[in-house]
C-alpha cells in the first residue's frame, strides 16, 4: 500500500517530531540542552537522508557561523554591561528611568528604552546592552525580572522585525519595492501599539504567574548590593551605551553619507559593523566608565575577564540552535515550506506573513524567515501589482516573529539570562513572539482595509 504523503510531506513530519523530541528531552527527561541539540539535529539529518558524510559537516558549518557573529556579540556586550554595573553606571540609568516612570511603570520605562535603543540594531546586540538595566531596575524596584525584561525583549524584536534599517527589512524593501520612509512610518504606526500589547500589558499578565529562582547566576555579573557610592553622570552612561547604536546608524547610513568607494563611506562601513561599534564602545566605556571611575587597569583586567565565564553555556546553546537551522534548511525543509505555501491561494498580504512564519517556525532565524519569504512572494505581488508594499514589508516581517522556539538562538539566549526553564521560556518569550506576529498582521490588515 503506497505512503499517503510524499517524501517531501514526510520531512516536515520529522522535523515536526524533533522538535517535539527536542523539548521532551530538555523540560521532561532534562538531558542537558546542548547534548539535546546536537543529538536531535544529527538524528534529523540521518532520517531525512542526508548523506553521512556531510551530516556533520553541516552541523559544523551551522555552530561555526552562528557563534561568528553571536560568540563575538555577546562577549563584547557583556564586557561593555560588566563596565556599566562596576562603575554604577546601570544603577545609575536605573534611578533616573525610575524618577521619570515611577516604580509602578517599570515595564513602560523598559518597552521604551528597548524601542529607541533597538531601532538601528540586531536583536542580540541591544539585549546585550540593556540586560544590565533590567537587572538593576529589577533588583531597585523589588519586580520580578519578567516585569521588566519581558517588555524589554518586546520592544527589541517589534524593532528588529518590523522596521528598517534592519537588513532583512531592507532586503524586502528592495524586494518589494518599496518606499523606506512610507515602510518606516508604517512600521511605528504597527510596531508602537504591538510593542505595548505585547510588552507591559502582557508582562503584567504573565509575570505573577511565572515563579523564577531566588537567585539567578548571571544577575551577579550586572548588579552590586546597593551602598551608598558615587555614580558616573547620566549623560555620560547614556553616551556610553548608545556609542554603538550611533555608530552603527552611521554604518547604515554611509552610502547617502558618502559616495560608495570613498575613504570615508569605507571607515563609515567599518565602525557601523556590529562587531566594531560594539568593541569601540567598550574600548570607550574602559576609560568613560573605568579610568574616569578610579580604577586601575588591573581593575579593568579582572572585570573584562571575570564576566566572560557565565557566558560560555549561552554561546554553545545559541552555536547549537544555529547548527539545528542548517539541518533544517539543508535537509530541503525550506523548499518543502515554499512548496506548501504556494500551493493556498492567499491576498499577498496574508501570503508575506504565511510564507515567513513558516520559515520561522522551520528555522528558527527571523532573518532569513523575512528575506526568504519576501523573495518569494515578491514576484507574486509586483505581478498582481499590489498597491501598498510598504504593507507587504511589514506582513513579512510580522510572520518572520511568530513561536520562536528550541531551534532560535534568542529563545537560548532569553532563557538563560532570566535563569527561565524550557517550559517557561515557552510560556513566555514564545508567546510574547507569536503576539508580536499576528497582532501586528492585525494591524496590518486594518490599515490595508482603509487604504
Amino acid at each position: 500500500m503506497e505512503s499517503v504523503l510524499s517524501p517531501g510531506h514526510w520531512l516536515l513530519v520529522y522535523a515536526l517530531v524533533a522538535i517535539i523530541a527536542l523539548i521532551l528531552l530538555i523540560a521532561r527527561y532534562r538531558l542537558n540542552p546542548f547534548i539535546s541539540l546536537t543529538l536531535v539535529s544529527l538524528g534529523l539529518g540521518l532520517v531525512a537522508g542526508m548523506p553521512a558524510k556531510d551530516l556533520v559537516f553541516a552541523y559544523e558549518a551551522g555552530v561555526g557561523k552562528t557563534l561568528g557573529h553571536i560568540a563575538l556579540i555577546v562577549a563584547l556586550g557583556t564586557m561593555l554591561g560588566k563596565m556599566m554595573a562596576e562603575s554604577g553606571g546601570a544603577e545609575q540609568i536605573a534611578r533616573t528611568l525610575i524618577g521619570w516612570f515611577g516604580e509602578k511603570n517599570v515595564h513602560w520605562a523598559m518597552v521604551f528604552i528597548a524601542f529607541i535603543v533597538g531601532l538601528p540594531i540586531f536583536f542580540e546586540v541591544g539585549f546585550v546592552l540593556l540586560i544590565p538595566i533590567a537587572f538593576n531596575v529589577a533588583r531597585r524596584t523589588g519586580t520580578s525580572m519578567l516585569l521588566v525584561g519581558l517588555p524589554m525583549v518586546a520592544g527589541l524584536s517589534v524593532v528588529h522585525g518590523l522596521v528598517p534599517p534592519h537588513p532583512a527589512a531592507m532586503i524586502a524593501v528592495g524586494e518589494y519595492q518599496a518606499s523606506v520612509g512610507r515602510t518606516i512610518f508604517y512600521a511605528l504606526l504597527v510596531g508602537i501599539p504591538t510593542a505595548i500589547i505585547a510588552g507591559p500589558l502582557f508582562a503584567k499578565w504573565i509575570a505573577p504567574r511565572v515563579q523564577l529562582p531566588a537567585v539567578n547566576p548571571l544577575e551577579a555579573q550586572f548588579i552590586h548590593e546597593s551602598r551608598e557610592r558615587e555614580l558616573p553622570g547620566f549623560g555620560i552612561t547614556l553616551f556610553t551605551i548608545l556609542l554603538p547604536v550611533v555608530l552603527m546608524l552611521l554604518g547604515g547610513w554611509a552610502n547617502q553619507i558618502a559616495a560608495p568607494g570613498t575613504a570615508l563611506n569605507d571607515v563609515l562601513l567599518v565602525v557601523g559593523n556590529s562587531v566594531v561599534a560594539l568593541l569601540i564602545a567598550t574600548l570607550v566605556s574602559f576609560y568613560t566608565l573605568g579610568i574616569a571611575r578610579g580604577f586601575n587597569r588591573d581593575s579593568i583586567l579582572k572585570f573584562s575577564q571575570d564576566c566572560l565565564a557565565p557566558t560560555a553555556g549561552i554561546t554553545l546553546l545559541v552555536g547549537a540552535g544555529g547548527g539545528l537551522n542548517r539541518i533544517l534548511v539543508d535537509a530541503g525543509i525550506a523548499k518543502e515550506i515554499v512548496a506548501f505555501s504556494s500551493g493556498i491561494a492567499l491576498t499577498p498580504l496574508l501570503m508575506g506573513w504565511f510564507v515567513a512564519a513558516l520559515m520561522r517556525i522551520a528555522t528558527g532565524s527571523a532573518t532569513v524567515a523575512m528575506s526568504t519569504a519576501a523573495g518569494i512572494v515578491a514576484p507574486i505581488a509586483l505581478a498582481a501589482n499590489y498597491p501598498h508594499p510598504e504593507l507587504l514589508v511589514i506582513a513579512t516581517g510580522a510572520g518572520s516573529l511568530i513561536l520562536s522556539h528550541v531551534n532560535d538562538g534568542g529563545f537560548w539566549l532569553i532563557k538563560e539570562y532570566f535563569n527561565m526553564t524550557v517550559t517557561q521560556t515557552l510560556k513566555t518569550w514564545t508567546v510574547i513572539e507569536t503576539i508580536i506576529s499576528v497582532v501586528a498582521l492585525g494591524f496590518v490588515l486594518l490599515i490595508a482595509s482603509f487604504l
